[in-house]
């Protein structure tokens, strides 16, 4: 049994192996020259401000919250739709309630975002 997967097993060593070789070939051979400029903060070409230590607004997290909740919800929800007609002939209403089970639950996270001021943009 366990000869069926010795090919995965020695692909995943060697994989690992020439992974481990190239990382510590380039901290062997490869030039290490720090600068006060190459150890700063790179912000987009622009000279930083602040510290990077700084706590983020959970602002940030509620607007990524909202997106992962609506890209997810249009990634399965464009699909269904645009086969929804030959899934409701085939199988009648159960093509309709895993969807419906899917939007409620995405749709809860929505309710939750919006109660806690997430969609407020001051």
């Amino acid at each position: 049994m366990i000869e069926q997967y010795l090919p995965i097993f020695i692909v995943l060593f060697v994989a690992f192996v020439f992974g481990a070789a190239v990382i510590f070939s380039s901290k062997l051979f490869g030039p290490f020259r720090p600068s006060r400029v190459k150890v700063s903060p790179y912000e987009s070409g622009k000279n930083p401000i602040g510290s990077t230590k700084e706590r983020i607004s959970i602002k940030y997290y509620m607007v990524a919250m909202l997106f992962i909740i609506f890209d997810i919800e249009v990634i399965f929800v464009y699909p269904w739709g645009v086969e929804f007609r030959r899934l409701f002939h085939e199988h009648g209403i159960f093509a309709f309630l895993p969807m419906l089970v899917f939007l409620v639950v995405l749709e809860l996270g929505f309710l939750y975002i919006w109660k806690k001021g997430g969609l407020k943009w001051d």
